[in-house]
């Protein structure tokens, strides 16, 4: 029980007539009476108060997005005879934030109410929403009764999984995916589809002369990417990968756009495979198709995490090599900022080449290019160290870009973006290479 204003306020009045026995001795038998008269009313408001009358049952999703707003219902149900003010607050796991608690509701006696509020879950992995901690008022509201409901609802964080609601949403409704340019999943000279009305956008070759004569206007054919090739996703774990940009790891971001080409490739037919590692492989899933493959892919790297440890790229690679012998288009996140590292997948990729197709994604340093570029937002250092910052800064932007220069000339693919670019950047890309047949 916690006492409410009303209770305190209720005991001011003694308080003075306390302070006036002072001055009158002969009022003291009416302090102590309605001292008296206050604690007996206050107990009995008490112990009417003292059985729980409120049910609070939770409607939560058994999946949750890391670093996005999931919503959350709770039924409140009363058992009282009379109106109820309730209070409700959640117990959260540590790594999530809420949006919208505590929520409040007005109960009619008897009656049901729903409260919404939102979890934000800051790390991917297993989980569980805690106890209900449900707050109203005694029937003369000189008490606030505080109850503890015990209750566990055990959810999964995993990546944007929003992300592919809406794209399910927007393939449905026949619409290109938000945030991709308008790169249809037609290919070029591959498998024949149908016959349609020529569009601005299309090839000349394709046009169907013989089509266009019978019907007297111009028809092209149009042809479906080939299906059942492979993506393998290489997700590395290590040390450089735990830096943040916009609130998530960089591994969270490459996880993130994993996802998603997983569920955009799955759907044009190809197989898909993950493997993640940082000082060794730490999971692997095999390429493989369905409706499932992109849930598979949810499973096998929804707990993981980048960790401080050296990343090795032989250990991935020799994998690959024992592992995948079809042809396959192997996309590698990674983060380079040293000439060891980078030597070293220089050397590897030659395990690739040129059974498989590799396509290198090196994150971009945002804050070094700010660095370059003197965008910085904390410009106190500039002062006197602003000129050598500058420097190392370009320093490292161009020993990035010759590496990357050097990784082309070897034969693999580079697709350099910032993070938040990243999903709709690599689904082109993707898009990009099955219409080029480069698989």
């Amino acid at each position: 029980m916690i006492p409410a204003r009303a209770l305190v306020l209720l005991a001011i009045g003694p308080l003075i007539l306390s302070m006036a026995t002072l001055f009158d001795r002969s009022l003291l038998t009416v302090t102590l009476g309605v001292d008296a008269l206050i604690v007996i009313v206050a107990a009995l408001d008490a112990l009417v108060a003292y059985k729980p009358l409120v049910i609070v049952t939770r409607q939560a999703p058994n999946v949750l997005s890391v670093g996005k707003p999931n919503p959350v219902t709770l039924e409140v149900r009363s058992r009282a005879r009379r109106r109820l003010a309730v209070q409700v607050g959640q117990d959260l796991f540590s790594d999530a934030i809420s949006e919208g608690l505590p929520a409040t509701a007005q109960v009619a006696p008897s009656g049901r109410a729903q409260l919404k509020y939102k979890v934000v879950p800051q790390r991917r992995g297993a989980y569980e929403l805690g106890d209900h901690f449900v707050r109203y008022p005694s029937p003369l509201g000189l008490w606030i009764r505080q109850v503890r409901l015990p209750a566990r609802s055990p959810v999964k964080v995993y990546p944007d999984i929003q992300a592919v609601r809406a794209y399910e949403l927007a393939a449905m409704k026949d619409r290109s995916l938000s945030g991709v340019r308008a790169a249809r999943q037609r290919g070029g000279e591959s498998e024949f589809e149908r016959l349609r009305e020529y569009r601005r956008e299309d090839e000349f070759r394709s046009i169907d002369w013989k089509a266009t004569a019978r019907h007297s206007k111009i028809i092209a054919r149009e042809y479906q990417l080939e299906r059942n090739q492979n993506v393998l996703f290489l997700l590395d774990s290590g040390r450089l990968m735990t830096a943040e940009v916009g609130g998530l790891s960089l591994f969270d971001h490459a996880l993130n756009a994993t996802l998603m080409l997983s569920h955009v490739a799955s759907r044009a037919g190809d197989h898909i495979g993950l493997l993640a590692f940082g000082d060794e492989v730490k999971s692997f899933a095999p390429p493989a198709g369905g409706s499932k493959a992109a849930a598979r892919i949810v499973q096998a790297a929804y707990d993981l995490q980048a960790e401080l440890t050296e990343t090795s790229y032989a250990a991935a690679i020799e994998h690959v090599g024992v592992k995948v012998k079809k042809r396959t288009l192997v996309v590698l996140f990674t983060q380079l900022v040293d000439e060891v590292s980078a030597a070293e997948l220089l050397r590897l990729l030659r395990g690739l080449l040129p059974r498989h197709l590799p396509l290198i994604v090196p994150f971009r340093d945002v804050e070094v290019e700010a660095l370059a570029l003197g965008t910085e937002a904390d410009s106190a250092p500039w002062d006197e160290q602003g000129p050598y910052l500058r420097a190392a800064g370009a320093e490292l932007i161009t020993f990035r870009d010759k590496l990357l220069r050097e990784v082309k000339r070897r034969g693999a693919m580079v697709l350099d973006c910032p993070p938040t670019d990243l999903t709709p950047a690599l689904i082109n890309k993707y898009l990009e290479i099955k219409a080029r047949h480069l698989l």
